[in-house]
């Protein structure tokens, strides 16, 4: 007599054969997965994209992470893992600029093979005199340094933040650390290139302040 042949049920397709008295276990379907992650991976492609566009907009100033979580209304912990996404990206050689983070702010930054050529195309010359707007923002820095941007657009009643930038980028001035007040605000300073550029030895040689008028130019030099 031939011996009985054990017949086993195979489990259904991703199904967890069950302990007995215990329900089966459905795993997640392959196609879903991988939908699913398809999307969370283009959202945290346009948060990051959000998160380059706010960079740009908030200049110097830079952005905290509890800044950006209520902007992108996500939470904090994820944005600074954004965040660090997007500096290893700017880490590659092919970006001139990288995300600088100082004491929980993050800002953009051009990279150090960028600086000698900032450097030349603001150079000044004979046929580059600085306009009167470079002129006036670059004296109320030597009178008041440290200053704030927001404290020099206080003074003069416009923007100053594309200012700031080409009269960094030209030496002219530089970041001398942070304001205590609320968000700490960039500080800036006249640099040693200014004092050579206008033939100073002392800021006590600097003319008296002159008065400004609210139109606003951010050329750096006069046309």
């Amino acid at each position: 007599m031939d011996e009985e042949k054990e017949i086993r049920e195979e489990p259904a397709p991703f199904e967890v054969t069950p302990v007995t008295g215990q329900k089966p276990v459905q795993l997640q379907d392959p196609e879903l997965a991988k939908a699913l992650k398809t999307q969370e991976e283009q959202e945290d492609g346009m948060s990051e994209a959000i998160l380059e566009g706010l960079l740009f907009i908030v200049g110097d100033d830079g952005i905290t992470a509890a800044q950006a979580a209520n902007a992108l209304e996500i939470s904090e912990s994820r944005i600074v893992q954004l965040f660090e996404n997007l500096q290893k990206k700017y880490l590659d050689d092919s970006y001139g600029i990288e995300i600088a983070n100082y004491g929980g702010t993050y800002r953009f930054l051009s990279k150090a093979i960028v600086h000698p050529y900032a450097k030349k195309l603001f150079q000044l010359s004979k046929s580059n005199t600085l306009s009167q707007a470079a002129l006036e923002t670059l004296a109320i820095i030597a009178y008041k340094q440290p200053i704030t941007r927001v404290e020099i657009e206080e003074i003069r009643g416009v923007g100053a933040d594309m200012m700031l930038r080409k009269l960094e980028a030209r030496d002219l001035i530089r970041v001398s650390g942070r304001s205590e007040a609320p968000g700490r605000p960039i500080l800036y300073e006249v640099t040693e290139e200014f004092m050579d550029s206008f033939k100073l030895l002392s800021l006590d040689e600097l003319p008296a302040l002159p008065s400004f008028e609210t139109e606003e130019s951010d050329d750096l030099f006069e046309q």
